[in-house]
């Protein structure tokens, strides 16, 4: 009967090979399919050996399944295939037009004319100077006279201005 019982681990072991498989070979899910027989499998020895040795199998692989594929999901984007199919970040320059708070606070209480709808989001011209807007009321035309109420981070919340 050892033999059965080595036969059930050495399941265990080849389903969590094919689990890693399915991360990195696209199948359409027959890998995953091969890796929950390979589990079932050990799984039926186990518990045909013994119900103790059965309930033990079953949660060793509740154990065993999220651990392999965190391991395998960390080494993906490290292997050479892993690297060719995912996206890098953004990488960011010195001169990249990041607007600078500071700058943006400066602008507090500036009136300026739309240049594009404000629906509530739109570009502002603010003392010749191009700068993406919140309405504080929703919707406004193009070339309304606008005034900037407030500024939260690297957001201008503007108000018409009542030209009369």
């Amino acid at each position: 009967m050892g033999w059965w019982l080595i036969f059930a681990v050495f399941l265990y072991f080849v389903c969590a090979l094919l689990i890693v498989a399915e991360v990195f070979v696209p199948s359409g899910g027959l890998i995953s399919i091969l890796a929950l027989g390979c589990l079932i499998g050990g799984i039926a020895i186990f518990f045909h050996y013994s119900v103790v040795a059965g309930w033990i199998g079953v949660g060793i692989a509740v154990v065993m399944i999220p651990v392999v594929l965190v391991i395998a999901y960390k080494m993906f984007p490290k292997t050479r295939f892993g690297k060719s199919v995912t996206l890098n970040p953004p990488q960011r320059e010195q001169g990249d037009a990041v607007p600078d708070t500071a700058q943006l606070k400066e602008l507090l209480g500036a009136v300026g004319v739309v240049l594009t709808p404000l629906r509530p989001v739109g570009m502002c011209d603010l003392s010749g100077r191009r700068v993406e807007c919140v309405a504080e009321s929703g919707y406004v035309d193009k070339g309304k006279k606008v005034k900037v109420i407030d500024v939260e981070s690297t957001q201008l919340t503007v108000r018409i201005v009542d030209e009369s």
